[in-house]
């Protein structure tokens, strides 16, 4: 039996996923629609957070603030030695005061954000990126493997969400770069077509230009289910642990305003950013 709190694409696609996979799945969203979803789905849709109390809980919250809200909710009636492996991006600082307020409670707290995006969480291929207990993990490690197919310990409470954080620094950076690079490309004559085979069989390469450009700029779809918004916001957490560390960015920090400056609403799919700076 696993818990799966908040019910939005990510979490949607993960409770989907569990389902199929034969887990009996206890859900709970804010949002009734999203609620009902998930019983459609096959889950037991909960009324309160209250509800998916088990021995294993997955979150897919947007922000800290609601992490602490459901944390203040479950935590007394989770079974002992429960585990919570909370899939949302936040700040390191805020992983590991709820580490610890999970281990008041006799429950341990993993801070476990993902890549993938929805498409991986519904084929089980997100990767995983987990701070705490390395012994919590492993008693979760095979109902985590039905959601992820790379499973990486970090280190302590915390460090995963470093991880996450430079990961998507890396993302944005990548994404505005290659939209310049190929930008250029284009108005000396080569279009994105014919130079992205040569960048990607050559060290130029990142999956801005062998993932995100084909799959989602190139093609028009701009359906890979994360938002500018939630990117900006990724970003603006990554700025903050870097002023936290006193590390200086002067080459993420310029790609950063580019994603602070975008006209693209936040509500919009991240990958119109780099299409915007591309046409610009």
């Amino acid at each position: 039996m696993i818990g799966v709190v908040g019910l939005g694409q990510m979490g949607g696609a993960m409770l989907r996923r569990l389902r199929a996979e034969g887990q009996l799945v206890l859900g709970f969203d804010l949002d009734p629609g999203l609620r009902e979803a998930a019983r459609q789905a096959g889950a037991v849709a909960c009324a309160s957070p209250i509800g998916v109390a088990a021995p294993l809980v997955v979150f897919s919250l947007p922000h800290a603030a609601a992490v602490q809200a459901v944390l203040a909710a479950l935590l007394p009636h989770l079974p002992p030695g429960a585990v919570i492996a909370d899939t949302s991006t936040i700040e390191p600082a805020q992983a590991r005061l709820f580490a610890d307020q999970a281990d008041a409670a006799g429950v341990a707290y993993l801070d476990a954000p993902v890549s993938g995006g929805p498409a991986g969480a519904a084929s089980g291929q997100l990767a995983m990126m987990v701070g705490g207990s390395a012994r919590a993990l492993e008693r979760v490690r095979p109902a985590l493997l039905l959601l992820a197919a790379r499973i990486m310990h970090v280190g302590e409470s915390g460090a995963g969400q470093v991880a996450k954080l430079a990961n998507n620094l890396l993302v944005a950076t990548h994404l505005a770069a290659a939209a310049e690079a190929l930008r250029v490309a284009a108005r000396a004559g080569v279009p994105p077509e014919a130079i992205l085979p040569v960048i990607n069989a050559a060290s130029g390469r990142s999956a801005a230009t062998e993932v995100n450009w084909p799959r989602w700029i190139s093609s028009g779809s701009f359906d890979s289910g994360f938002t500018a918004g939630l990117m900006r916001k990724d970003v603006r957490l990554a700025l903050a642990l870097a002023a936290e560390v006193g590390a200086e960015l002067s080459v993420c920090g310029a790609a950063a305003a580019v994603w602070a400056e975008s006209p693209v609403a936040d509500g919009e799919e991240f990958n119109r950013v780099a299409a915007g700076i591309f046409g610009g």
